[in-house]
């Protein structure tokens, strides 16, 4: 079973920018679509972009797009979002995880997430 990490949340003045990653054990995750998804205090989770395995294929959420920018490195199954001109409404949980068919998907059981809060 794959295992998710999430790091490099914190807390940032609106307009600034953070880099999370999602370190990814098991040797399979390089062949699934991944994804990040957020949770804000007493909202549902949602997705916020996914990169196709290949990294060929890009998907975004309308709120995020022209700002945040996924990638990953499949050669250290990591995954990474880079997040700038960062809102007050993007704080939040941030989590990754990953599917073989779904860009909004999520096969693999939660990790921890990482907070990132963005102050006014």
């Amino acid at each position: 079973q794959v295992q998710l990490v999430e790091s490099g949340g914190g807390l940032v003045q609106a307009g600034g920018s953070l880099r999370l990653s999602c370190a990814a054990s098991g040797r399979t995750f390089s062949s699934y679509t991944m994804g990040w998804f957020r949770q804000a205090p007493g909202k549902e989770r949602e997705f916020v972009a996914a990169i196709s395995w290949s990294g060929d294929s890009t998907y975004y959420a309308d709120s995020v797009k022209g700002r945040f920018t996924i990638s990953r490195d499949n050669a250290k199954n990591t995954g990474y979002l880079q997040m700038n001109s960062l809102k007050p409404e993007d704080t939040a949980v941030y989590y990754c995880n990953g599917d073989p068919h779904s860009p909004r998907g999520s096969k693999f059981t939660w990790g921890q997430g990482t907070q990132v809060t963005v102050s006014s």
